[in-house]
């Protein structure tokens, strides 16, 4: 017979999820050594996991899996400390994020209205100027092709986001956004879509938060900060709406020189929108080494470290070096394999059958003449790049960047 209790709520309902994690430790560790049959039983493997153990946890306190447990635990602990909030949302609004990291944080704190995502990453890949269907073609080819998905998948699904984005109007509607380029041109391109300017379309977005030292994005703030957040949105002017259709159309244009001028403006309609192109025209080749910004920052980070695995790069460059954190570990990824698979690489990766963040990267010979300025990347490179609508393509004349933040052709 085990010796580990059932699990049973307390009479005041709260459960405390450290205790949980503790008495699933437990468990797993009996399931190990055969110490509790009547849990066994109901697993369909062996050995057992700590996520088995989670489960059955779960199980005993009426919950069907853990994460829905943990969701609900959440709930009761954002309602006591916050017994007076109320979001005003309707029902038939819809909360709209170029990504999901927000939409359980919503749910907890008790928005009641849809919730909406799109996950094209605009800050990487070609982004033109094309009709309708072109247009979604050439997205879906460039996301299928460089984070290797199945075509007809990710077809489905930008089709889906698109035709959802469409929408954007037809009822009370709230854009979550923060100040870098994935979140600034996922937001001009909801914008630039619009025919007309809604009758309700509000906008919450921020670059900084007290107490975070290092603010990277919505998705790392606790469901509480979201609240905090709420009462600070603003009503999405007409000026915002031609500014975004404006920049939308600077932004796949062949020439980089009208998104500059952007950038170098103030925009109190939309204050965040400049900083992150500036930002995102630093991803023109330099004019001394030829490389991006974030392909920069990551030779650097070697330079001065040694070898490292990529998962570590990525990991300095968030927490350090990267001025305004746009990536994701695996667009992070993306951009180095360029500089990893290419007949002359800058970087060498070892160990690869390790899983991607694991392998260890150091530089090439030409890695380190490139980031000394003694040898110019995209002499060398294979593949071409792109920035919205510009087109860089290796050993051919190309828009790059001066030390001064303005675009020039280098020919």
């Amino acid at each position: 017979m085990s010796s580990l209790p059932r699990i049973s709520s307390p009479h005041h309902g709260r459960l405390n999820l450290e205790q949980l994690k503790k008495q699933a430790k437990a468990l797993l560790r009996q399931l190990h050594t055969g110490a509790a049959p009547e849990y066994q039983t109901q697993l369909k493997r062996s050995p057992a996991t700590l996520s088995d153990a989670q489960w059955l946890i779960a199980r005993d306190n009426g919950f069907s899996t853990w994460p829905r447990l943990k969701a609900h635990i959440d709930a009761v602990d954002f309602a006591a400390r916050h017994p007076d909030f109320t979001a005003s949302d309707e029902a038939n609004s819809c909360h709209w994020r170029c990504g999901n990291d927000i939409e359980h944080s919503l749910r907890l704190v008790g928005f009641k209205g849809r919730f909406q995502m799109m996950a094209d990453p605009l800050c990487m890949g070609p982004v033109q100027a094309l009709p309708l269907e072109a247009y979604r073609a050439q997205r879906s080819q460039y996301i299928s092709q460089v984070f290797n998905l199945p075509l007809d998948d990710v077809q489905r699904r930008t089709n889906e986001e698109y035709d959802r984005l469409a929408q954007l109007g037809d009822a009370p509607g709230v854009l979550w956004c923060e100040a870098d380029a994935y979140d600034q041109l996922f937001l001009v391109r909801a914008l630039a879509g619009l025919d007309h300017l809604p009758q309700r379309l509000e906008l919450v977005q921020t670059n900084a938060v007290p107490g975070v030292q290092r603010f990277i994005g919505i998705g790392q703030l606790a469901p509480d900060l979201l609240a905090w957040l709420w009462p600070q949105r603003q009503a999405v002017t007409a000026e915002a709406l031609a500014l975004a259709r404006r920049t939308w159309a600077a932004y796949c244009a062949a020439s980089p020189l009208a998104l500059a001028d952007i950038a170098d403006a103030e925009h109190p309609c939309l204050p965040l929108l400049a900083p992150a192109l500036r930002r995102q025209l630093q991803q023109l080749p330099g004019m001394q080494d030829g490389l991006s910004l974030t392909e920069r920052l990551a030779l650097q980070t070697l330079l001065e470290a040694g070898e490292m695995s990529c998962g570590r790069v990525f990991a300095e460059l968030m927490a350090v070096r990267e001025p305004l954190p746009y990536l994701g570990d695996i667009m992070f990824h993306v951009m180095m394999r360029p500089l990893i698979e290419g007949a002359r690489p800058l970087l060498v990766e070892t160990e690869t059958h390790l899983d991607w963040p694991h392998r260890p990267l150091r530089l090439t010979d030409l890695g380190r003449r490139v980031l000394a300025g003694e040898a110019y990347w995209p002499d060398h490179a294979d593949a071409p790049r792109w920035i919205g609508g510009v087109c860089i393509q290796p050993r051919q004349p190309h828009w790059a960047m001066r030390e001064d933040g303005r675009p020039v052709w280098r020919g």
